[in-house]
């Protein structure tokens, strides 16, 4: 059970990750395209997903043997 739950972690910071770049990315092009809204909305989706990001619990490490 905590394998299927260590990686549905991992493809969950996968995905926000994702989201993250996606964000930061579409916010950039519509304000270069002086899209004034919808470049500042990417841009707060960008903020919440890094702040999501930020609050998750560290990833526990493998041990190593």
């Amino acid at each position: 059970m905590t394998v299927n739950r260590e990686r549905l972690d991992k493809l969950g910071r996968f995905l926000l990750r994702g989201l993250r770049i996606g964000a930061s990315t579409v916010s950039i092009v519509e304000l270069l395209r002086n899209d004034w809204t919808g470049g500042i909305s990417a841009g707060v989706a960008w903020l919440v997903f890094v702040q999501v990001e930020q609050r998750l619990p560290p990833v526990p490490q493998a041990p190593e043997d």
